[in-house]
């Protein structure tokens, strides 16, 4: 059971985005990366729903390569992602009609009630990502949970990744705008107290 939990896809382009990911993000980001995989994987067995292993794996490992140096441009963390996301996979060779799906998951994984009606792919990322905070978590057993959470240690996750949107919202206004998920958690920590986001992920089934 947790051999099968844990594997990730047999694909050329897993490595070198595992080794992008893990030497530019935070460890505590990158786990977050690599659970919403396996937790969206689970929840796409749970729902019948089909989508490439490979473009799945893409997707939610790479969310947040926005929040690195590398995806630090002007523009929202999920939209300068989606770009620096479609940069490093085109060279691995992953197709352009591919790579649109996987742009647009990216894009949207903070916009509820977007991503959700735009296909499989984009509602797999958004909600794997959500679950790793808690939400919809009861697909995932327990046996599941300990293993993901043993081979991939949470470490403050919400913290860190609140950390790493603010930092850049702070260094550069744009991308941080009125009413976007940036913006808010720059407002909220600007005010003091820990972000909703974060309080929400201490409360739920995970912790922090």
């Amino acid at each position: 059971m947790t051999a099968e939990v844990l594997q990730l896809p047999d694909d050329p382009i897993v490595a070198p985005v595992l080794e992008i990911v893990r030497a530019e993000e935070s460890v505590s980001i990158a786990n977050h990366s690599i659970r919403s995989y396996l937790f969206a994987r689970l929840l796409a067995r749970d729902e019948g729903l089909i989508v490439a292993e490979r473009t799945l794996f893409a997707a939610c490992v790479l969310h947040d390569i926005g929040l690195t140096a590398r995806g630090n441009g002007d523009q929202r963390f999920e939209v300068d992602g989606a770009d620096a996301a479609d940069a490093i996979l085109a060279p691995l060779g992953v197709p352009a009609a591919e790579r649109a799906l996987i742009w647009e998951a990216i894009a949207l994984h903070t916009s509820g009630g977007i991503a959700e009606r735009r296909g499989p792919l984009a509602f797999l990322t958004r909600s794997g990502v959500g679950i790793d905070f808690g939400r919809g978590s009861t697909v995932i057993s327990e046996e599941q949970a300990i293993a993901i959470h043993t081979a991939y240690p949470r470490l403050a996750m919400a913290n860190s990744l609140v950390d790493a949107v603010v930092e850049q919202a702070r260094g550069n206004p744009a991308k941080a705008a009125p009413y976007t998920f940036a913006g808010d958690l720059l407002r909220e920590r600007e005010a003091g107290a820990a972000t909703g986001i974060e309080r929400a992920a201490a409360a739920g089934r995970w912790g922090g």
